[in-house]
């Protein structure tokens, strides 16, 4: 039986990732009690054949609402579970306070835990802490602060991997130094020495998607060096992160603008991964 367990910050996502995993044929309950985890797990591994056949298995939403000495309890609980036959795989949601804020202000929804004596940065806090026991323990740990609905629900997809472990997606990002440097990536690599197609007039209104762009910088023993060196040192590090129990990698490539130089990386990256079967989705900030 495949069971999932999310969890996570208000505003970081969490309903998204429920919504992804029934999708794809999980049967989801959200908002559980975490005193009833250990009954309805070991129900379904008696039932869930039988009472749903066509599911894929089951996942479960847990926040920060339940009992906080349950939460303390969860890392037992998933112990216990383990020597009945059950392994639950957790994924824990986050973003940074100032973007669950934003959420929080756009959608003018009401934080759980927020009161008339515990401002919303108090309350988000006061989330972290109650949750720490279930980060600590999680298996999958996916950061919302720089992506979007779409981008959150390939990562989910690609934490289930072949259903035995979580595999590593890659997430990365071109953007253009002028307007500043996107915080929280894992890696940030800088391309703005390579030859600029900005200075061919030709070249100028394109961009590192388009053909010519790409026999231009292509035409540079630097550009291919650079290239390279950059796929063989993801190839080299990636399944250490792994092997650590990292859902995704986010990886930053930045140019002068973010339209020639750090967008024909990023794809070129992509591309890499694409043909050896792992998961890469890119984003160009500066491009429309």
């Amino acid at each position: 039986m495949d069971f999932i367990i999310v969890s996570g910050l208000s505003g970081a996502g969490k309903s998204v990732a429920l919504n992804t995993l029934e999708d794809i044929g999980y049967n989801c309950i959200d908002n559980l009690p975490l005193f009833l985890l250990s009954e309805l797990a070991l129900g379904l591994l008696q039932s869930e054949p039988v009472l749903c056949p066509e599911c894929v298995g089951t996942a479960v939403g847990i926040d920060a609402r339940s009992n906080p000495d349950d939460l303390r309890q969860l890392p037992q609980v998933l112990v216990s579970l383990g020597k009945q036959g059950i392994i639950p795989r957790l994924i824990f949601l986050e973003a940074q306070t100032e973007r669950l804020m934003t959420r929080f202000s756009e959608t003018r929804r009401k934080h759980p835990l927020t009161s008339e004596q515990r401002s919303l940065a108090e309350a988000i806090d006061y989330e972290r802490e109650l949750l720490e026991p279930l980060r600590q323990v999680a298996d999958a740990h996916i950061d919302t602060t720089h992506i979007n609905i779409h981008e959150l629900r390939d990562l989910v997809r690609g934490c289930l991997g072949d259903g035995q472990k979580l595999s590593t997606s890659i997430l990365l990002q071109s953007f253009g130094f002028k307007k500043g440097v996107p915080e929280s990536f894992d890696f940030v690599f800088d391309v703005r020495c390579l030859p600029n197609p900005h200075w061919q007039e030709e070249l100028r209104g394109q961009t590192g998607r388009d053909l010519a762009v790409i026999n231009y910088l292509e035409g540079f023993e630097e550009v291919v060096a650079m290239r390279d060196d950059l796929i063989a040192f993801l190839d080299r590090w990636t399944p250490c992160f792994e092997r650590d129990g990292r859902s995704y990698l986010t990886i930053a490539i930045g140019c002068t603008g973010g339209q020639h130089r750090s967008v024909y990386m990023a794809e070129a990256v992509r591309a890499h991964f694409d043909r050896g079967g792992r998961r890469a989705l890119v984003r160009h900030r500066e491009l429309p």
